[in-house]
Formats: structure tokens, C-alpha cells, sequence
């Protein structure tokens, strides 16, 4: 799915409509920003917006989906291609999530040998500091690594709204968790709940 494509083709079938970024934002119950992050390919309508965005502007999901205006004739084939492509995002995002996981238990294996020989073994008072300091340093990076993979891996869905969303870096760190839920503040709606992970946006 190709985001940027389909911002440009949700700007213009706005304008057609003769709706301003506000106007459409104001009948679809959120901020006109959001429509001008979609516009410019930096995010695209969580699933519980498609059909609303969709009715408003004439659309089928397929088109909006797929970024044009397609024939009948084109339909199925299009319909087919984001199906597929649905199942491709979903299979990255279970490729990042086990590459997050391995990427945790690489940095406790690596960073774990050094807290040990540090506290082990008898060495100058600076040699133990550099050990445990660099030990500190591979785990902070390992886990910024982890956490930038999980985050981008699929999406959050609100359980109030149903809203799909990928929360901000800060959000997603500072928020409890379990191995598929956090807490977060969904951005539709406000509820402030333990989202589930999904695979696909």
C-alpha cells in the first residue's frame, strides 16, 4: 500500500468534493490535522474511519485502498492486490516482533558475561566501572532497538472505538503492558485502556 499515493488521491478527491481539510475532518468527528498527516503520506485512516472517509468523499474502500479510481473490470484484480498486500504488511509485522524478541535476548546474553567478570573477578576499580558502564550501554541500545521494532510492527486497537494506531515513541515506552496489550490514549477517542497489538494498521 503505497501511502503516499493514496494521500495525494484522498487531497484530491477532497477538493473535488469541494471540502477544506476542516470541513472533511469536522464530518468524520476528528482534527483536521489528521487529514493533512493522511494527505501528505505520513499515516493513514484507522480501519473504523475507511468507510465514513469513503462515504464522504464517493469512494469504495478498494479504491482508497488502492489509490485511484478503479473500473468495475479492474475491481476484483484490485481487491485481490490489497488483500495481498494486507497479508504482506501482517507477515512484516510478525517478521519485527520476533526480530524485537531476538534482539532483547541477544543484548542480556551479551551485556550479562560483563556485570559477571566485573563482579567476579579481582581488577582495578576502573576496570570494573568501564565493564558494568559498557554492560549499561549495550542494554539501553539493545532495548531502544527492541522498541523501535515492536512499536512500528502493526498497530494498537482501541477497545473502545476499534481504532488501529501506532502511539508515540514516549507513549509507547512509558506505557504498562503485557505481552499483547499497553496502555495508551487512543487518539480518537480519548479512551485511556489496554489496547491490543494487530499485526496490520
Amino acid at each position: 500500500m503505497d501511502q503516499i499515493k493514496t494521500g495525494k488521491f484522498i487531497a484530491d478527491e477532497r477538493k473535488k468534493k469541494g471540502y477544506t481539510q476542516r470541513q472533511l475532518a469536522e464530518q468524520l468527528g476528528i482534527s483536521d490535522k489528521t487529514i493533512s498527516k493522511w494527505e501528505r503520506g505520513n499515516g493513514f485512516p484507522e480501519i473504523s474511519l475507511l468507510l465514513p472517509l469513503c462515504n464522504e468523499l464517493d469512494l469504495s474502500v478498494n479504491e482508497l485502498l488502492t489509490g485511484e479510481r478503479i473500473s468495475e473490470t479492474e475491481y476484483r484484480e484490485k481487491a485481490e492486490e490489497n488483500m495481498v498486500n494486507l497479508v504482506k504488511e501482517a507477515q512484516e509485522s510478525k517478521k519485527k516482533i520476533i526480530l524485537s524478541g531476538m534482539v532483547s535476548a541477544l543484548v542480556i546474553i551479551a551485556a550479562t558475561p560483563m556485570f559477571v567478570v566485573a563482579g567476579a573477578f579481582p581488577m582495578e576499580d576502573w576496570m570494573q566501572i568501564a565493564l558494568i558502564a559498557v554492560g549499561i550501554v549495550v542494554i539501553v541500545i539493545g532495548i531502544a532497538i527492541a522498541c523501535i521494532l515492536d512499536r512500528d510492527a502493526g498497530a494498537y486497537e482501541c477497545p473502545e472505538c476499534k481504532t488501529r494506531f501506532v502511539p508515540e515513541m514516549g507513549a509507547y515506552v512509558m506505557g504498562p503492558h503485557t505481552l499483547t496489550r499497553r496502555k495508551l490514549v487512543c487518539p480518537h477517542c480519548g479512551a485511556h485502556r489496554y489496547c491490543k497489538k494487530v499485526l496490520t494498521r
